[in-house]
């Protein structure tokens, strides 16, 4: 019959989801140090749990030596003997037991500090070892409390947190929502573990075509690739390894209700699925979805630059709302991308066949304005190699960012004007009476991408 204490380990060892052992440990850690401080003696005091009775049991242990030089410590080998005959020999060790009822209260609440201590730390190293290897999956949580801008959230009873920089800025929650999110990071700290979430990882995106595409899933189809702006836009690369299998067809749905639902779950941030190509060309071409490109041209295979022109009317739409489109395709891609609209790379040829020298587009002679935008920051701009206003709204974020001072208010300044910039040079361009009747886009070419889901 199990007793009290046996009693109590089995629940707190359940309730926890730990090994029954450590909390044993625990007990006899507490024992052991309470009789320290009753007993006050240079013994060698050790404790054991026994099993079958459920005590905690106490012994003094001494050395077997020829000449005893600590008392409390060693016995001689005449008195072993007479103890234990000649199965004693020199360098054995034998257990005197002492007696626990002198322990009481002492003992009592040492075990409850030392248990409670053990009992954290097997937690807090299980909650460490367990979503150390779900890093990746995705998980539902629920909205718990606020702290500073960060969502504390529970996954079954573990607390997790989603840090500000991992949130969307199109969600929007209140205690007690369920939230989707991915399993970004397990970090320690002087609380324990800390499990990471994150709504803004690619990864999340990935995780959620698997759940709904089943081709995805059983693997007739591969993600090769997905590039998020979270809130806004994302972009993913597909392939099928059967030819009968459309990988767009797969993850689009019928009527669009596979991509519909990963949207919704998503809050309406824009999908653009598109088929991955092995040729960096045709890739490319499909990345600037939604856009229709006319043609593309490596410029650099070795640092990976692409020259992409398109129609006048479709440049807009192939940078994107503050570069984004253009930046996530280049994302997706690998490559360097430098847009033109026909008009300006028809410039360029004349200007070329004139023996005027280029280096990127007849507005790539003169230096980089931006109305509005201080010189300092300009300068900085074409020290670090963006001296075209196309250059600029190629560029990712991050490399704006890396630049010396330049902050995410600075970034975004500076595309907002590097836009307005690019819009009135193209209404200049559409004002000049030497318009080419060649480089009219063609009817019927409405801005619009079956590849794209909005």
């Amino acid at each position: 019959m199990a007793t009290e204490l046996q009693q109590m380990i089995d629940v707190v060892a359940k309730d926890k989801g730990i090994d029954p052992t450590i909390v044993i440990s625990a007990i006899e850690d507490a024992y052991l140090a309470a009789s320290r401080k009753v007993f006050k003696s240079d013994e060698d005091l050790r404790t054991r749990f026994n099993l079958e009775t459920g005590q905690v049991e106490l012994y003094a242990v001494r050395l077997i030596v020829t000449e005893v030089a600590s008392p409390a410590r060693e016995i001689s080998l005449t008195e072993a003997q007479q103890l234990y005959g000649d199965e004693a020999e020199v360098g054995m060790e034998i257990e005197f037991p002492k007696e626990t009822e002198k322990l009481g209260r002492i003992a009592a609440q040492t075990a409850k500090q030392v248990i409670a201590q053990r009992v954290r730390e097997a937690e807090r190293e299980k909650i460490h070892a367990e979503f150390s290897q779900r890093i990746g999956e995705v998980v539902n949580a629920t909205v718990k409390r606020f702290e500073s801008g960060d969502i504390i959230a529970e996954i079954g009873r573990v607390e997790a947190q989603i840090p500000r920089k991992e949130q969307s800025r199109a969600e929007n929650y209140a205690i007690g929502d369920r939230v989707r999110a991915v399993i970004k990071a397990v970090t320690k700290n002087a609380k324990g573990p800390q499990v990471i979430l994150s709504r803004t990882d690619p990864a999340l995106l990935v995780k959620l075509f698997e759940q709904e595409v089943p081709e995805i899933y059983d693997g007739t189809v591969m993600i090769r690739g997905a590039v998020r702006e979270a809130g806004d836009r994302a972009k993913v690369a597909v392939f099928s390894r059967e030819r009968d299998v459309d990988p767009v067809g797969a993850c689009v749905g019928m009527r669009g209700t596979r991509v519909q639902a990963i949207i919704r779950e998503l809050r309406g941030e824009k999908i653009d699925i598109v088929e991955w190509s092995e040729d960096p060309v045709q890739f490319v071409t499909k990345a600037l979805s939604p856009a229709r490109v006319q043609r593309v041209s490596i410029v650099d295979d070795e640092q990976r630059v692409m020259e992409v022109v398109v129609e006048d009317r479709q440049l807009s739409l192939a940078i994107g709302k503050k570069g984004q489109n253009v930046r996530l395709a280049a994302k997706l891609s690998g490559w360097k991308i430098d847009i033109k609209s026909e008009e300006e790379k028809r410039k360029e040829v004349e200007l070329q066949l004139a023996g005027i020298e280029f280096g990127g587009g007849a507005e790539a002679a003169r230096p980089l304005t931006l109305p509005d935008i201080h010189e300092e920051v300009l300068a900085a701009l074409r020290a670090g190699g963006f001296d075209t206003v196309e250059k600029v709204l190629a560029a990712t974020a991050d490399e704006l960012l890396a630049l010396p001072g330049f902050d995410q208010e600075t970034v975004d300044a500076v595309v907002a004007a590097a836009q307005a910039e690019q819009s009135a040079q193209a209404q200049e361009t559409a004002e000049a009476p030497a318009a080419d009747a060649d480089t009219a886009a063609p009817d019927g070419a409405d801005g619009t991408s079956e590849e794209s889901a909005n």
